[in-house]
Parts: C-alpha cells; structure tokens; sequence
C-alpha cells in the first residue's frame, strides 16, 4: 500500500538516533494520580526523584479531568464510625472473597488522611462557599460533603478537577523531574535477564524520537492498565469518559521482565456496541444516585431498599436500612446492599414503562439537585466537558429533564465495567438483574506483597496490582509504594546497565520507522480486536483460546515485521498496540489456565461449566518465563492478617 505524504513538516527534530542517560534513586513510570503521589512521597522523604510520563502530567492519567467522590475515607475520619476492618469485610463478601485484601486495606487505612494532604497542597475539598449550606449530607463544622451513606460517611464529594494541577504543582516545588511526552518502553533487570532486579527503564520521546535510559534505584510501574484489547474506535474514544484509550505498557514491560501477574482472566471483554458519557446520561448510579428517574409518559421508576420496600423519600435512599450495617455503592451482597430502582428492564418489556427514560432533576430536592448536576458532573473524569457543553446549550437543571439515552441501546443501568474497575453505562459497561447490578470482579494486575513490591526486586507498583481501586486508592497507593521504595534503596547496591539489553530494545523500538511503507497502528488494534472477540468473548473453551494464541503470535510477527510508524508520535502508537498485543496475551493464558467457571469472576468456560468448585476457588497467577507462560496459584486469604500486616509494613 502507499501512504500519503504528511501536509506538513514535523514539528519537532527528529533525534532517532540520540541517547540521554537520566539517574535517580526513585523511578516512576507514569505520571498519573498514582505516580504523582509516588514521586511527591518519595521527594519529601529525600529522594532524588524522575517521572516518566506518556503525556503531560498535569493533567495525564485517568483521573486527572477529575473526580466528585472520594472514595473509602474510614480510618483516621472523624465522621465515619466504622473500622477499615469493618469496610474490608464488606468488599470481601461484594468480591466473594476475590479481593487483593493487601490494596484494599492501604486504601482504607489511608485515604481520608491523604485526602487532607491533598488539600494542603491547594486541592479543594470543602463547600468553603456554602453552597450547599444546610444540607442533608453536608457537615456544617468541617464544611465536608458526603455522598451514598450519610449515616457513615465513607465517601467524601469534592472538587476533583482541582487535584491534578495541584499534584503537578506539587511535584514541581519539590524538585522532581518530569519527562513529558516520553513513553516508556522496558524494564533494565541486573544482567539484562529476565525475573532479576529491575534496575531502570528505557523510553522513547513522541515527539522527537530520542532514546531515553533511566537508571534507578528503585522503579514504581504506576501507568494505565491496558484499555482497547477488544474494542476501539478513534472516532468517540475521547466519550469513554471513565477510561483513558490508551495504557498497555505497565503490564506488558512487567510482563517481559518476568514479574508475577494474578487474576488475569477476570480482566473480560466489555459488550460495547455504542459509546456514551455517562455523566452525561443520568444513569441512576455512581455521580447520579439517587436520581429519580420517570418514563416518556411522566411515569417515576419507584427506589426500592433491599428487601424490595418502596423508599418514596428522597434522603431514605442514603440511610442504611433497619439493622443494615453500611451500605457499600452498588453492592449486591444482602448486608450492604444500597437501594436501588425496580427492575427497568422488565418494566419495560412489560409495557409498564414508555422509553425514552428522563432523570428528574427539577422534581429533587434543591440541594440534591445542585450536587448531582452542578457540583459532580462537573467533576467526575471527563464530564467537565459534558457540563459545560449541556450548560452552554441552555440545559437548566432546575426546569428541563435529561434524556437517560443509554437505555436506547437495549442495555441496562448496570455500573461495573467487567475487569477493569471502572464505570459506565448500559450495554456498554453491564447489564442489571433485579434492578441491581451484577457483580464486578476484581480486576487483574501484578502481585505485590504488603511492601507493594513485585514479584521482582527493586520493582513496586501503585494502581497496577490486582485489585486495585479507583482514585483514591491509586492516591495511596503511590504514597504507601514509594515510602518503600525509599526504605529499600538505603540498603540496595547500584547495579550497571547491561548494553546488549539496551541494543535489543533499540532495535524493537525502531524498526517500524526503518521502513517506507507498511501497516499503522489503527490497523493492528482491530486485528487485536477483532482476534479477543472471536477467541476470548463469551462463551470460552480451550480451542477458541488457543486458536486465539495461535492469531496473536501471527499478528505479533506481523506487527514485528510489516508496522509502520512515519514520525515519533505515530512510533508511540504502534509500540502501545504491541503491548496492547501482550496484555492481551497474559489474558488468553490465564483464561486457559482455570479451568472452571467462576461466577463471582464473571468467567464462563463452556467446556468446564461448573461455577465456583471449591478446588478453583483461589487466584491463578501467571509470569513469563523465557518465552512461555509460568502457572501458579495463591489462595483467597493470602493477605492474611490486614491490620497486623499494615502496622508492620505500613512505614509511616
């Protein structure tokens, strides 16, 4: 095929064949919400530190647009009467004891005092404008908003779009070096070989091609889990509002060096047929609960608490019902379970409700109102945009409904988006049962142990172990991770890199801009696409997933041998969807390697049907060894002792 010539010049030099050495005692590998409060953590505790980042970091990562929950705020919060012990039994039981009880508790312990941290370093927290003076969920003292439990007050509304700035600034004023605009591409392992220290990382710059080696005593993998292995399209990324399109690298690089991934398979395909914002399309969860809903015909969808009651008063929807401990968001287990709308789905097909279906912003209480579309879809993730373009349109929430469009595409309010931890909306991100949600697995990532350290030494991670949370859990994380880290370079010794190691990645890295023509990365996701849903949807038997191997290792040579890249940006691109081919790879054998269905897992494997044998009931964990895939196991509980763990280890 022949490609057409670019319009215009690059705008950059072109450095292909240029190499920079960088050093420094803490290396963190993305510069998301994870790695700046890795690099922040790690700077205040006298470490020379260098964050690599694929995009800018002040605003890079998947929450930096934003958040309007802050999640899991139990220890150290004068508001919440429960004990992170309490909170983590209940995410245990949502999980059916698939729960990475080592990140959970982190979080639970830590985040209510990483949240003031933050607002320390200029992030906005607080209604310091009474906006919402007198309401309901509002503490009138500390000016704190809360959200789903106003009874526990685990959950904390906030300003979200001021955190990433304040973050940057942050790192910024300690003197951290941020490589922008710099992908980072391996893992450097003592020797070069494979399952050794790790030792650094290489990079490429996007925009001028530049070889970057960094050299470090510790590295903390903080990037994005993979996003696109079984759908893309370039045209309405950006409205995947909960995700950022592109990662691959912070598994696949992990993957290479040899370290230990667990849970793999529960990393599942997503059923999108159109993508949609939902901040913007009033599903009746996460930023919008507990938004009434009515049909075409002004007909409201009754909330209903656990037991099928009808709850008719607004505030009832963030009370734990009588003898209910807490309620845990969208949880299906009985305990925790919030309330929730009657079954939409089969009224519907009952003829009891008339689609199109409208949140009723104008019939909720003032101040409910204000939060939901004035404060949180304005800052949840993306929805900045959302909010504004509805407001510049002329959307007044105090007078017009918002059509819940998403229930046009035949799928449901559901919330989990299977294997990843992230949100969304109707057939794109789940289906509901009962009116409830089903349940979402917990997401597959690297194993650490109660350092937040790999499988391989001198290797950490926040945000990319399995298990992991959302926002505020990759905020503690990455402090938790480089409070670690610090403490292991005092006794590590440094280590050279070794050059051929150096020279292989050289020549993976430039071979697709060694070529004049060739295929380009668009090309390659679909393959990859189209390759996951034919070979690893639902259902699952081991021939589909081994043919699936068998068109992997086929596209692998083909990218190897026929990608394209005709600048720096576009070489970026290729190199992600290569390691979006690796991710992809670790899912195909995981989902081999169990050979049981799950239900808990939302895993079906058709030629082994029975759900939840006691002998699987554990996590399978996978790492390369040479060039083939390792099989091990830990049990559920391998977390142990939380508490007694945490003191212990916590470093604080």
């Amino acid at each position: 095929m022949t490609r057409p010539q670019l319009n215009m010049e690059w705008p950059y030099p072109i450095s292909y064949e240029k190499e920079t050495e960088i050093s420094s005692d803490i290396l963190v590998l993305g510069g998301g919400i994870a790695g700046c409060w890795a690099a922040i953590t790690a700077a205040k505790r006298g470490a020379s530190v260098v964050i690599v980042e694929k995009a800018a970091t002040v605003r890079s990562g998947a929450g930096g647009a934003g958040c309007d929950h802050w999640m899991y705020a139990v220890g150290g919060n004068p508001h919440c009467p429960l004990t992170a012990e309490d909170f983590l039994e209940a995410m245990v039981a949502e999980s059916d004891g698939y729960a990475n009880g080592i990140a959970t508790y982190i979080n639970l312990r830590e985040s209510y005092d990483t949240l003031l941290e933050l607002e320390q370093m200029g992030a906005k927290i607080r209604d310091t404008e009474d906006t919402f003076k007198g309401a309901e969920f509002r503490d009138e003292k500390t000016k704190l908003l809360f959200a789903y439990d106003y009874v526990n007050k685990w959950c904390i509304r906030v300003w979200g779009t001021t955190f990433k700035p304040a973050l940057y600034k942050q790192c910024k004023k300690l003197g951290v070096n941020i490589y922008d605009r710099v992908m980072a591409t391996s893992l450097l392992t003592d020797g070069g070989h494979q399952g050794t220290r790790v030792i650094g990382a290489t990079g490429l710059n996007v925009r001028t091609g530049e070889l970057l080696i960094f050299k470090a005593g510790a590295t903390i993998n903080c990037m994005a889990r993979p996003d696109r292995i079984w759908h893309f399209r370039t045209e309405t990324s950006g409205l995947a509002d909960m995700s950022s399109p592109g990662g691959g690298g912070g598994w696949a690089m992990a993957w290479r060096a040899g370290a230990e991934f667990a849970n793999m398979e529960a990393s599942m395909q997503q059923a999108i047929a159109v993508y949609y914002p939902c901040q913007g399309s009033a599903h009746p969860r996460n930023t919008w609960y507990a938004c009434d809903i009515m049909d075409a015909n002004g007909k409201r969808i009754p909330w209903v608490d656990r037991d099928g009651k009808v709850i008719d008063d607004v505030s009832a929807r963030y009370h734990p019902a009588d003898g209910q401990k807490l309620l845990y968001f969208a949880s299906t287990v009985y305990d925790y379970m919030t309330p929730a709308h009657m079954a939409i789905e089969e009224m519907v097909q009952k003829g009891e409700l008339v689609l199109p279906l409208y949140a009723d912003l104008p019939g909720m209480p003032e101040h409910e109102r204000r939060a939901l579309f004035g404060l949180m879809v304005g800052q949840e993730s993306k929805s900045n945009a959302t909010y504004r373009n509805y407001a510049d349109a002329g959307f007044d929430p105090d007078i017009d409904l918002l059509q819940g469009y998403q229930m046009l595409t035949g799928g449901g309010y559901g919330v989990g988006n299977v294997g990843t931890g992230k949100w969304g909306t109707g057939l794109a991100y789940g289906l509901t049962i009962g009116g409830r949600a089903i349940r979402r697995p917990t997401s597959g990532g690297l194993v650490v142990d109660w350092d937040l350290k790999t499988s391989l030494d001198g290797l950490y991670t926040a945000g990319l172990m399995f298990g992991a949370g959302g926002h505020s859990a990759a905020a503690t994380s990455g402090k938790y991770a480089a409070r670690k880290a610090v403490e292991y370079i005092q006794r590590a010794s440094a280590a050279p890199v070794n050059r051929e190691q150096i020279e292989r990645e050289i020549e993976r890295v430039y071979a697709p801009v060694t070529r004049s023509d060739g295929i380009d990365w668009k090309e390659l996701n679909n393959g990859l696409n189209k390759i996951m849903q034919v070979y690893c949807g639902d259902p699952k038997n081991e021939h589909l997933l081994n043919m699936g191997l068998m068109m992997l290792d086929d596209l692998k040579d083909v990218a190897a041998s026929a990608a394209y890249a005709p600048d720096p940006h576009k070489l970026g691109r290729v190199l992600e969807v290569m390691d979006i081919i690796s991710s992809a790879e670790i899912i195909l054998h995981a989902c081999l390697a169990r050979k049981a269905s799950s239900r808990a897992l939302g895993f079906n494997r058709y030629d082994y049907p029975e759900m939840d044998p006691d002998e699987w009931k554990k996590f399978i964990t996978i790492k390369q060894d040479g060039s083939r895939p390792h099989i091990g196991e830990l049990p559920l509980d391998f977390w142990r002792d939380a508490e007694k763990n945490y003191e212990e280890h916590c470093g604080l």
